[in-house]
């Protein structure tokens, strides 16, 4: 059994970690992701010890410079985080005393724990990454309402329990899509308001006894407010659940998305053709074509639906305060993160390069009694019979043509089946009944398949779409004016 070298924390303890201890509890590759923002909150807690003089200017100047060697070396790979000093935090903080000396390395963690610290960095990372989540919804949602342009009066048949159930079109379907997740943005905008609070200052669950000024480092770090309650603070991980929750349902409508594809690119739907590009061979089967970008992601539905679960198991039984089970909440929520930009940054390439088959798709949505509900509706209204008393009509008049091996295109047995029920129906009147694509033109109700509703739709998605834009746009700005202000006050110190 071998031991490490002390560690900053060490005072109270007379041996050191063994190297099993150290390599059981480090967080250095789940970290390394985090060390911009540690070191740009780190800038801000030194700011504001300085202008509420905990600490001298001097003491400012000599921080302020290592910190910002400390990123360069990082960026240059002359600074790497290592694994005997736990975490990224206390990497940092001894690159500053081992450079600066204890005399100032030693006074940035004044009025701040590592509680308080890892928090802040968590804060800061997840609310860049949700921005990119949002980004790249709204390109898929672009690439879905490009479709929805040129196909607005595409027929193709709508289904239910995957059945055929009505006749929809194209266009009408893309738009699903899209209002699905426009929903999928207000949970994560809800996810970014829970992230874009600042904890710094709760200290290790109590707050101080120095004169913290945490409206400072709200405003150095672009955060919308201070998390008061220290406590709360220390304790809280659900604005991780409230992503990784987002996040969980990004990826099942991107599986549900998948999935149609992937039965939709069959040989017996037929209804649409990848790209080469997008699609995958067989190693002993030469005719193949798989659509492996969309199984692939509706394959890793579950890492995501993993790492939600991984932290609820998490935190179901922790007291308040500070426990080290919170360490194992970042390695889950990064795989997260990876798994949805992935899939985001695929999916729109595959949907703007597929073909779609739209003779395939009106043959299907004519061939198999999808407008049975329009028959029904004719029978309501120009018989003034109860909706379930045509409903029983239509279902009869479809059970004898199946047993017979006919459909509704076989006009004159048709029409003569509703004799029998007393309904004289030319046959010109019944094709226009029974046409799909004139069935998709009368669903005029709000919401509906008809393309002047879809071209409503759309224009309404768009709006909503820009109003996504500006707000992620004037959160990025709020980000960046914070970031730069605080590097304006490091070179004002520095000189």
């Amino acid at each position: 059994m071998k031991t490490s070298q002390k560690t900053l924390w060490g005072g109270r303890f007379s041996t050191s970690l063994t190297t099993e201890t150290i390599a059981f509890t480090h967080s250095i590759e789940a970290d390394t992701r985090l060390i911009g923002y540690d070191i740009w909150g780190s800038q801000a807690h030194a700011i504001m010890l300085a202008r509420q003089e905990i600490i001298s200017d001097a003491d400012l100047q000599e921080i302020l410079h290592w910190l910002r060697k400390a990123e360069a070396d990082f960026q240059n790979g002359d600074f790497t985080l290592d694994a005997n000093k736990e975490d990224v935090h206390m990497n940092v903080e001894s690159y500053l005393i081992e450079n600066a000396g204890r005399e100032f390395g030693g006074k940035l963690h004044t009025a701040r724990s590592r509680n308080d610290q890892v928090l802040v960095d968590a804060h800061l990372y997840i609310r860049d990454e949700i921005l990119n989540i949002q980004r790249g919804l709204s390109a898929l949602c672009d690439a879905f309402l490009q479709i929805a342009k040129e196909h607005a009066d595409t027929v193709m048949p709508g289904y239910t329990h995957t059945q055929h159930a009505q006749p929809i079109s194209l266009g009408f379907w893309a738009t699903a899509y899209v209002s699905m997740f426009l929903r999928d943005q207000k949970r994560l905008d809800a996810a970014y308001a829970l992230a874009n609070t600042n904890p710094l200052g709760a200290c290790a669950l109590a707050g101080t006894t120095f004169p913290i000024d945490r409206q400072l480092t709200t405003k150095l770090l672009g955060f919308d407010a201070p998390h008061e309650h220290a406590l709360d603070v220390i304790s809280s991980r659900d604005f991780i659940a409230e992503t990784l929750f987002a996040l969980s349902l990004v990826m099942a409508n991107l599986s549900r998305i998948s999935e149609e594809l992937v039965y939709w690119t069959t040989y017996e739907f037929g209804m649409a053709v990848l790209d080469d590009a997008y699609s995958f061979g067989s190693s002993i089967m030469p005719q193949k074509k798989n659509p492996d970008i969309a199984e692939l992601t509706r394959g890793r539905t579950g890492r995501v639906y993993g790492a939600l679960l991984d932290l609820l198991t998490n935190l179901k039984g922790l007291p308040m305060g500070y426990n080290r089970d919170f360490q194992e909440d970042k390695p889950p929520l990064w795989e997260a993160f990876d798994v949805v930009k992935a899939c985001l940054g695929m999916l729109p390439g595959l949907l703007k390069t597929t073909d779609f088959k739209t003779e395939r798709m009106a043959e299907l949505a004519n061939a198999n009694f999808a407008t049975a509900t329009e028959l029904a509706n004719y029978l309501v209204k120009e018989h003034h019979l109860s909706f379930r008393a045509c409903h029983e009509i239509v279902g009869w008049l479809v059970g004898e043509l199946v047993q017979q091996g006919k459909t509704f295109a076989d006009w004159e047995l048709t029409q003569a089946l509703l004799k029998q029920r007393e309904f004289d129906i030319s046959i010109s009147q019944l094709k226009q009944i029974l046409d799909a694509e004139l069935a998709i033109r009368n669903n005029q109700s709000l919401g509906g398949t008809s393309p002047a509703e879809v071209n409503r739709m759309i224009d309404v998605f768009e709006e909503q779409l820009n109003e996504i834009a500006l707000r992620i746009y004037t959160c990025e700005t709020q980000i960046e004016a914070a970031h730069r202000e605080t590097l304006r006050i490091v070179e004002e110190v520095l000189g």
